[in-house]
């Protein structure tokens, strides 16, 4: 378990091939905010992750786009779009909803960040949460057979329906009171559910813009090993005072 200063693209190069099996991260979004002035090269953290990944490891990318001039920019898209050109499968594309509006002229609130779970072949683990609660749970059912066309006929197998069954891909995680010194804070809810989903014990999780060091304090709670990287010395020293105070 480590935590590393400096440029990711250049960090994960000493990062073994096939080695880790969860990279959970926030780059910097466009240009709405600042992250101490620093940038990164999107496509070569990219071929750098697709390298690292195990087979059936995942990625998650957590993303939003600015609007600039009346337009949105669409960078979530394309950065989509360039990990499947590489290699990933976009597995799934899930929504990060949020508490908080942000308040626009002429538009609905702007309420959700992109969340695009992204895997190098199947998926060797999802753990998925189930909290969802049934509206007819307890009442029996018989299953319907499922043909050609949509058509569907009556099967004879029976089951009941369970209390709770798994999520959709939409998450509603409220930000929560930012008391660091870090201009985007991920929720620890958020961080803690895709470990869980797509990692087991003693995994290896991977930030490579680990900024506040969230993904790495809920790896450490939920016993991963993690690697984090991080180019800023201030943000470095809220990482290590969070991980110092977690057991």
């Amino acid at each position: 378990m480590s935590v590393i200063m400096g440029d990711c693209l250049a960090k994960m190069k000493d990062i073994l091939d096939n080695s880790i099996d969860l990279t959970l991260t926030s780059p910097p979004y466009d240009q709405l905010r600042l992250y101490d002035g620093y940038s990164f090269d999107f496509e070569g953290v990219a071929k750098e992750l697709f390298r690292v990944t195990k087979q059936g490891g995942v990625v998650v990318w957590v993303v939003k786009d600015q609007t600039y001039r009346g337009s949105e920019s669409g960078t979530s898209f394309k950065q989509a779009l360039y990990f499947k050109e590489i290699g990933f499968n976009l597995y799934d594309t899930m929504i990060w909803e949020t508490a908080g509006r942000i308040p626009t002229e002429s538009r609905y609130y702007d309420v959700f960040h992109y969340m695009f779970i992204l895997s190098k072949g199947k998926p060797k683990t999802m753990n998925f949460i189930c909290d969802h609660k049934n509206s007819t749970a307890g009442q029996t059912h018989i299953k319907d057979k499922v043909i050609n066309k949509g058509n569907r006929i009556k099967g004879t197998e029976r089951f009941t329906t369970p209390e709770l069954s798994r999520r959709s891909n939409i998450w509603y995680i409220p930000v929560g009171r930012n008391a660091y010194d870090h201009p985007a804070v991920f929720p620890e809810a958020l961080a803690r559910d895709h470990i869980l989903t797509w990692s087991n014990e003693n995994d290896l999780v991977l930030d490579p813009f680990a900024g506040s060091g969230t993904t790495l304090k809920m790896a450490k709670m939920l016993n991963r090993n993690y690697i984090g990287i991080e180019i800023s010395e201030k943000y470095i020293e809220i990482i290590n005072q969070r991980l110092g105070e977690t057991k």
